[in-house]
């Protein structure tokens, strides 16, 4: 049986790169329930670590309209409770850290979740600082 996530991501990226069509029909079907579910997340975080990977190699940024896609989900994900709790915090640690580093567009992301969020975990707090920290 194919694995088609794998076919996905490996069609998206055969040319190196994540363009603006791409970026389009990410939108378009992703959001076609109007709502971003667990499995859709996932499949977002493997696709942007290996774009971030294969621009790395070609010395060339990520889609910018990809990395507001990307961010758009995982807040929406995140927040659908109007809430991060330690459990997300978690999570969100383990997929920001998944490159050892934290980039400019991950901090603006924290920093936006922060204000947006009803409630934040002590958790969420230390994470947000020590992000912003470095």
């Amino acid at each position: 049986m194919a694995d088609w996530r794998k076919l996905a991501l490996e069609t998206i990226l055969a040319d190196g790169v994540i363009d603006d069509a791409e970026v389009r029909v990410l939108q378009k079907e992703l959001w076609a329930d109007k709502k971003i579910d667990a499995k859709e997340v996932e499949f977002l975080i493997e696709l942007r670590n290996s774009a971030q990977k294969k621009a790395k190699a070609k010395k060339v940024e990520v889609n910018p309209k990809f990395e507001t896609l990307f961010f758009k989900a995982i807040e929406q994900n995140v927040l659908r409770d109007g809430k991060i709790s330690n459990k997300e915090a978690g999570w969100l640690r383990k997929m920001l850290f998944a490159d050892g580093k934290i980039d400019d567009n991950e901090k603006k992301f924290l920093g936006r979740i922060k204000k947006s969020a009803t409630k934040t975990s002590p958790d969420f707090d230390q994470l947000y600082q020590e992000c912003l920290a470095r």
